[in-house]
């Protein structure tokens, strides 16, 4: 019988193995099956050996790598960001900081509108530019899978460009990426006046979506002053029996009911949380949506913080978090800023944090069973940090933990350098 030969073997590691087919839940979500002084071996893409570095000195691989102690990690999943856009909001900087609500930002034609005029505006060529840039400063800290929203067109032409453009960055780096429909993002300025008539043009674009296969999911802003719980359920439905996933902004500013939506509909995922009632998020975990928290956006608008603990310790429940990457309210590509947020603003503890950006990440965009864990069978997603502890990532905030990443078996950060053709 001929032994296997390795791709690449990488022992002496403390590897986080997050196994578990399930969404970890509440306490469960302190256990990441950490292995001391283990090796973790590829072979086409995929884990095909977990164990011990003793029992893998008998192995025989193309190339070893020894991580010398230190924390070897599922790749981080990304579930909720706005990628590809054009143009940057930092000329509202000053509003924010002098105290005026996002709401009203909008309202005057800033926030999302002002992206949407830049998006409308960029060519084909610019928004894949500028998402490339985003992409690879994602890869180079850690996050090898990400979801990627439309939403920027507010009109048929512009979103189907965004998704399309989404759908074009795949072939062109190793961030994978999955896609969302976020087309009633907010209400465009030529339909102030008639929000429903947008809505019924969103509405009408789904079939199109999905015979193209654009995007897995669907998501609409539910929120006071751009949909109603109403309006948002109408389009979530429509969505739903033409076969997207169903994914919420929920309850951001105020508690207007779409926690309660995402559980009536049974959405994979509500997101935002922060002024979710407690009705909301109960109802919400009994239906088993996942809550994707975002504390990066609560902490740059300085509101109140989602309750993680109140969902973790009394609801027993799974928490996912992610970037809300975007050009205005969380302009970061980072999730490890993002975690050390989890930590302070949420007061979530590492384990927690390091299973809410992996396997939990990974069921808020139905990849569970490909990524988020290690475990042999599953794809070869894996970030070695510098580090010999979860804890450290979160202490030692505002820097760069990333040494090497693996996407799909491939060796595509090595040493912190991204490597274009690996």
């Amino acid at each position: 019988m001929t032994e296997r030969v390795f791709d690449s073997l990488i022992v002496h590691a403390q590897v986080a193995t997050i196994a578990g087919s399930a969404p970890h839940c509440g306490s469960s979500m302190r256990e990441i099956g950490l292995l001391n002084d283990a090796a973790v071996g590829i072979i086409d893409g995929n884990i095909a050996f977990v164990g011990s570095s003793q029992d893998a000195a008998a192995l025989e691989a193309k190339e070893c790598l020894d991580a010398r102690g230190r924390l070897l990690t599922p790749g981080l999943v990304d579930p909720h960001t706005h990628l590809v856009h054009s143009g940057s909001r930092e000329s509202e900087l000053a509003q924010k900081l002098a105290g005026i609500p996002y709401l009203e930002i909008l309202q005057q034609g800033g926030g999302i509108l002002s992206t949407v005029h830049a998006t409308r505006r960029a060519s084909r060529e610019e928004l894949i530019e500028q998402a490339l840039r985003s992409l690879r400063t994602m890869l180079l800290w850690g996050t090898t899978t990400v979801e990627a929203k439309s939403g920027y067109g507010l009109d048929v032409p512009t979103e189907l460009l965004q998704l399309r453009v989404a759908q074009e960055l795949r072939k062109l780096q190793p961030v994978e990426i999955i896609s969302t429909f976020l087309g009633p993002h907010a209400i465009p300025p030529e339909y102030q006046d008639r929000p429903d008539a947008f809505l019924e043009q969103m509405i009408q674009l789904l079939p199109a979506i999905q015979a193209e296969q654009l995007a897995d999911f669907a998501d609409i802003f539910c929120e006071h002053g751009v949909f109603s719980v109403v309006q948002s359920e109408r389009f979530l439905e429509a969505a739903q029996k033409a076969g997207f996933g169903l994914k919420i902004h929920a309850d951001e500013v105020e508690p207007l009911g779409g926690a309660e939506l995402a559980a009536k509909l049974g959405a994979v995922s509500a997101d935002h949380l922060l002024a979710a009632s407690e009705n909301g998020l109960r109802s919400l975990v009994s239906a088993g949506v996942m809550p994707v928290l975002l504390p990066g956006t609560s902490w740059n608008l300085r509101a109140k913080p989602a309750r993680a603990r109140f969902l973790i310790d009394t609801l027993q429940a799974p928490v996912a978090l992610a970037t809300d990457y975007n050009p205005g309210s969380c302009p970061t590509e980072s999730l490890q800023f993002i975690m050390a947020l989890a930590a302070n603003e949420l007061r979530m503890t590492p384990e927690e944090i390091l299973t809410a950006v992996t396997i939990n990440s990974a069921h808020a965009i139905r990849q569970a069973h490909r990524v988020g864990s290690i475990e042999v069978g599953k794809q070869a997603d894996l970030c070695l940090f510098n580090a010999d502890n979860p804890a450290y990532l979160v202490y030692h905030f505002g820097i760069n933990h990333i040494a090497d990443v693996w996407k799909k078996g491939q060796h595509v950060v090595v040493n912190g350098l991204y490597i274009d053709n690996p």
